[in-house]
């Protein structure tokens, strides 16, 4: 057990990862707070000029395969690049993709967001995993310390909004990528210097057992990269000789095919592998059950920067005691919930002991809360009829509910993958959580694809009923999800 208490009675190389993370999410939630506003607003304001399908689609398939990619990013980490290195890595191409973003075409657009999607797997689950590392098995402080780390997450993703929404919103949406392409360079001048506080979490790869174990890693790189390849490349090659056309419809199906094929193909090789304990494979099921609820979480919870960010800007008073603001300023209201919140829950789970809820029952909990403020928001909704926009009340309100969820779900999940998952494959389960999340943004661009086609009321009320319900569902489900994960609470 690690016995450094030196950052509010924690490992002192929290603080490091605090601090990364911090700006990674200053410069992920900067960009995204502006990304499908940028996309709809005409080109005569400095937008794109999409239509709100198109957006909508784009959106979500870019929010998608920023979590997507975490998968392989926690492959690579764990494989051949240390989690340390590639937590560098990633940090990097994010901020040259948000460099890029400034650069006015749209293959530069295009190209920003790839950089982005490329940097954030590999940043994103590695980091989260090196937290984990910092304790030992039995220290009851990993689920504070995930807390913690939340609650400096969120502090980039408050400040964020604040910055980048007010510079690109009113002096230019290109300025406000680059604003958060220099918080993500601020991130890595942190975590060069605060390495020293690591230790040897995240230093080195798994060991190969053996020269047979680190050829089988080559060969399973090189199918990996040819596939990858071949996925992207055939497409663009039969697009640019005319032989099919590419739209973003076709590619929002597409994916959705893919994203479909590859939970199931990494859940199969799991449970059913010989090189696991049938301890272990127990336990990759109930993760499987876990990895449902936060899909179905996130699909409406991410649906902050699209459905919820167009009615901000298009339906909801944006004035408080005669200020003016911009709507990308609601994008920081979650992030200040979670600030004021996350010490709470913190103390809470540490204080309830051994009648602390288990990880199923908590997501649960997160499921109804996110279905509660789509239930309000679809009240603010019927109100803002007429030409009558809503008060800014109604998505503080909104906002509220959804933290609470949030802090129900979010570091829960995390902190239950490095419990669940076995050591030699702690990075690729912290990926498979993000692929979660993955595929509940792919599921919420998706809404936000129709978000013209229904009116806001209705949308928002189908999406509250879908949540609640699936949180009523898991509660009946906690005792056989318990039993699933092997005296892990």
């Amino acid at each position: 057990m690690n016995s450094d208490r030196s950052f509010f009675g924690h490992p002192r190389g929290l603080a490091t990862l605090f601090f990364t993370e911090m700006w990674e999410r200053f410069s992920y939630y900067g960009m995204r707070a502006l990304l499908i506003l940028f996309m709809t607003a005409t080109v005569a304001t400095g937008g794109l000029g999409f239509d709100t399908a198109t957006a909508g689609i784009v959106y979500g398939l870019y929010t998608s395969s920023v979590y997507l990619l975490s998968l392989p990013g926690g492959w690579l980490a764990d494989q051949f690049l240390g989690l340390r290195r590639a937590v560098l890595y990633g940090g990097i191409l994010i901020m040259l993709g948000q460099f890029t973003l400034a650069i006015p075409t749209m293959e530069a657009f295009y190209g920003g967001l790839a950089l982005i999607v490329f940097g954030t797997g590999l940043l994103k689950p590695n980091v989260s995993a090196i937290v984990g590392q910092l304790y030992g098995p039995e220290d009851q402080r990993r689920d504070a310390g995930f807390s913690i780390f939340y609650m400096g997450i969120n502090l980039g993703a408050f400040i964020a909004p604040l910055a980048c929404g007010w510079v690109g919103q009113r002096i230019n949406y290109r300025w406000g990528f680059m604003l958060a392409g220099f918080g993500m360079a601020l991130g890595l001048i942190q975590y060069s210097l605060g390495g020293k506080h690591l230790g040897d979490a995240g230093l080195h790869p798994a060991r190969a057992e053996d020269p047979g174990d680190l050829a089988r890693r080559k060969r399973q790189l090189a199918w990996g990269t040819a596939a990858v390849l071949t996925l992207l490349g055939v497409p663009v090659l039969l697009a640019w000789t005319g032989s099919i056309t590419v739209t973003a419809a076709a590619l929002g199906d597409w994916f959705g095919v893919l994203l479909i094929l590859l939970v199931i193909g990494v859940f199969a090789a799991l449970i059913g592998s010989k090189s696991f304990t049938s301890v272990e494979r127990r336990r990759f099921m109930a993760i499987g059950f876990l990895f449902l609820a936060s899909t179905l979480f996130w699909s409406a919870f991410e649906q902050a920067g699209s459905t919820l960010n167009l009615f901000a800007e298009r339906s909801t008073e944006n004035s408080l005691f005669g200020f003016d603001y911009p709507s990308s300023w609601y994008q920081s209201l979650n992030s200040l919930f979670l600030i004021s919140f996350a010490p709470l829950f913190a103390w809470l789970w540490v204080r309830l002991g051994s009648r602390e809820p288990s990880s199923p029952a908590k997501f649960s909990w997160g499921l109804i809360f996110v279905g509660l403020g789509f239930a309000l928001a679809a009240v603010a909704a019927a109100l803002a009829t007429g030409g009558v926009k809503a008060g800014p009340g109604w998505l503080w309100g909104v906002y509220w509910l959804h933290t609470l969820g949030e802090l129900s779900l979010s570091p829960v999940g995390l902190s239950a993958m490095t419990k669940l998952a076995p050591a030699r494959v702690t990075g690729l389960m912290m990926g498979v959580w993000f692929v979660s999340i993955s595929a509940g943004n792919y599921i919420g661009g998706r809404v936000a694809a129709v978000y013209d086609q229904f009116s806001t009321e209705t949308l928002f009320f189908m999406v509250a009923a879908f949540a609640i319900g699936a949180g009523l569902v898991l509660a009946l489900l906690v005792k056989p999800i318990r039993s699933l994960m092997g005296g892990v609470k």
